[in-house]
């Protein structure tokens, strides 16, 4: 009797009966940031009832380290390098359909980044006019951010949109009080995460007859960065300060998150419809780890390297479940390629629905994979144009995944504005550091023509050489003066200094009050954001002797570290303290700087 149901089934999610899909998008849940993903913080109980039901992909990739461009691969089954949606500009007022090259950059940059399109047109076959074509009913949940009327969800095939927001977070908070215009609190202190999970189950309830796509874009782990207090005070007795994640207002947002996948499946279950409902969870982008929460980084994506905003591997490689009753194996791991512009034909393929390929040109179906036929991805294409001011940023540049080898290309990013290459061996070095372009030419040429063959062939708007690029140039800020290929910025928080590049020099300079000859003893609120390396620190007068240098180790750890360091200052006073940043690259964090005398009784505070 079992085996005669289990055929019955089967023959119905082949197309005599259309199947129930639900795709779930977390936004800037990194690869680390679940309990099946290794996190030992972080609870992740509902996801796990997934992947119990499904399979589990190790190598899934977003298609941008942010989050717009991937929502619109997903929806288009197209790389941001072919819609030219590269920027997470979704929510701006100005509307840009068309991509094109940028005109101006600061002197200090060597490229100038394109415009990117901030509208996901309505002339795409976007999925959820594919579903609604096809007589399901269509349900949008939770975050959008591919642009307002007339480029939301209700615009792109969606009967519904809640809570109809184009914002690139939750308006105002998590907990309520929120600030959607028309979308208000049952009760106070609600959780946006609770709710969504609430509304879906009562959609789930009333179309329980009749098939339906359901789109739930959560809005969580993204900031701001707040949850329910109960939750932050019970993951606040299980930090460990030894483990990179030890953030538990963070750790508090994932429960949640999983708290309100566990309500969809409950509610599948309840209406009987588990059997009859594909499931495909993604996260938009890697972990963030630029943000800073209760005086630590909101999470971290080691083993990987960068987080979101970043093209190494912390910044694109994100969990991914997928459950197709009655058709995969259950509760397996799969380590094939797969990339977020691929859940277009997978979906649709999954749904005995048509795919138009002619749209959708980067999107190869994963569907033989979940049948064990064998992957037919062979290589992993990113292409992140831009270059924010986060933990192992890069400039513009784009990158490609062919087996173990990673190929990253910045745009002429040496310093005769020629592209500079970086090429890792991933099996070996999952956490980037160890860049082989000089001992391999002939891979980076081979694999430099595919990337090149790619972004002629989609038309692609790169970043040009900066006309106004100075090498010479000098960042000032304040006090602070630096030279050399890098970012430096300040906040309320200290100082954050970004050095490119191996090979390139980098300094700062900050002066000081008249040290005479004698001893001291530099003091520094430091930690390193990835940065593996010495700080090299002189003070000098010009036209003086140089004292002594003081190294400085940075620990990579994510954790502030406070540093003493003796030094002398030799004969004539010394005005001017010098930094020389020797790491290959990375990111690091200054919070303050001090002298102390020999006595340690007078103390000179630097100000950046």
């Amino acid at each position: 009797m079992r085996l005669l149901l289990f055929i019955a089934l089967s023959l119905c999610l082949n197309g005599q009966e259309k199947a129930n899909v639900i795709l779930i998008l977390a936004d800037d849940l990194g690869v680390s940031d679940t309990s099946l993903g290794g996190s030992k913080l972080y609870q992740t109980p509902n996801l796990e009832r997934l992947a119990k039901r499904g399979v589990y992909f190790t190598n899934a990739y977003a298609a941008s380290p942010l989050c717009s461009p991937t929502r619109s691969s997903i929806l288009t089954g197209q790389n941001p390098a072919r819609t030219g949606f590269t920027a997470p500009h979704g929510h701006l007022e100005n509307v840009v359909l068309t991509a094109r090259a940028g005109k101006a950059a600061a002197p200090s940059k060597r490229q100038v980044s394109p415009v990117s399109v901030n509208r996901l047109s309505t002339e795409y076959l976007s999925l959820g006019k594919v579903f609604k074509n096809a007589g399901y009913k269509t349900a949008h949940f939770g975050k959008w951010h591919l642009g307002k009327s007339p480029y939301s969800p209700l615009e792109h095939g969606f009967d519904i949109d809640i809570p109809h927001w184009p914002g690139p977070g939750p308006a105002g908070s998590f907990v309520a009080p929120w600030r959607y215009p028309n979308f208000k609190e049952n009760y106070p202190g609600e959780h946006i995460d609770d709710r969504l999970g609430d509304e879906i189950a009562k959609y789930i309830s009333e179309n329980k007859d009749q098939p339906f796509f359901i789109n739930f874009w959560q809005f969580s782990v993204h900031a701001p960065f707040n949850a329910k207090q109960e939750l932050i005070d019970k993951y606040r007795k299980l930090i460990d300060k030894n483990n990179p994640q030890h953030n538990p207002v963070y750790a508090a947002m994932v429960e949640s998150m999983d708290d309100s996948i566990g309500k969809v499946i409950d509610a599948l279950e309840t209406n009987k419809l588990m059997e009859k409902t594909i499931i495909v969870f993604f996260s938009d982008n890697g972990g963030n780890i630029h943000s800073v929460v209760d005086g630590t980084t909101a999470t971290s994506n080691k083993p990987f390297r960068g987080g979101k905003a970043s093209i190494y591997e912390g910044g694109t490689h994100v969990p991914a479940i997928v459950v197709w009753p009655n058709q995969t194996k259950t509760g397996v791991r799969n380590d094939s390629l797969i990339q977020s512009e691929d859940l277009y034909a997978s979906i649709l393929e999954m749904a005995a629905l048509p795919v138009d390929y002619q749209q959708a040109k980067d999107s190869i179906s994963f569907v033989p994979v979940l049948k064990g036929q064998g992957a037919k991805r062979k290589q992993v294409f990113t292409y992140f144009p831009h270059s924010p001011n986060v933990p192992d940023c890069v400039p513009p540049s784009a990158a490609l995944r062919i087996g173990d080898w990673k190929l990253i290309k910045v745009f002429h990013d040496n310093p005769d504005l020629t592209d500079r290459f970086e090429l890792y061996n991933l099996a070996n070095d999952q956490g980037e550091m160890l860049n082989l372009a000089s001992q391999n030419p002939e891979k980076v040429k081979s694999m430099n023509e595919v990337i090149d063959q790619y972004l002629s062939k989609s038309a692609c708007i790169k970043p040009i050489k900066n006309p106004k690029y100075n090498s010479k140039f000098i960042q000032s800020s304040g006090k602070l003066k630096a030279r050399g290929h890098g970012i430096f910025s300040k906040d309320k928080a200290g100082l954050y200094i970004r050095k490119y590049a191996d090979n390139q020099d980098m300094s700062f300079t900050l002066p000081t009050p008249a040290l005479k000859a004698g001893k001291y003893t530099l003091q520094m609120d430091i930690r390193s954001l990835s940065a593996k390396g010495d700080i090299l620190v002189k003070g000098f007068s010009p036209g003086t002797k140089v004292t002594d240098f003081t190294k400085i180790n940075l620990v990579d750890d994510g954790l502030w570290h406070q540093s003493t360091h003796p030094f002398t200052v030799i004969k004539t006073p010394s005005k001017v303290m010098k930094f020389i940043l020797d790491f290959p690259q990375g990111q690091l964090h200054l919070r303050s700087l001090k002298i102390l005398d020999e006595n340690k009784d007078q103390v000179i505070n630097l100000k950046f």
